[in-house]
């Protein structure tokens, strides 16, 4: 439960700059296997992090741009 917690407290840059990092050191070799293993692990435990904050943003983006702008509807001055 504390990696769960760790997650969800990461914002979507810190989340980024360590996926970018992890893919990094999985690109440059030289890791065990089991090690290979508990970047690509972490990875994707980042890449949901990161997809789970777009997708919000997204929806905040969709909802603000749902809403009427005041006073679009009423005749306005013209």
């Amino acid at each position: 439960m504390a990696a769960g917690t760790e997650e969800a407290a990461l914002g979507y840059e810190q989340a980024r700059d360590e996926l970018i990092e992890t893919v990094r050191r999985l690109e440059a070799g030289g890791t065990t296997l089991e090690e290979s293993l508990a970047l690509w692990e972490r990875g994707e435990e980042l890449a949901k992090v990161c997809r789970h904050w777009l997708e919000g943003a997204r929806a905040r983006l969709d909802a603000a741009l749902a809403e009427p702008e005041p006073g679009g509807d009423e005749g306005g001055g013209r």
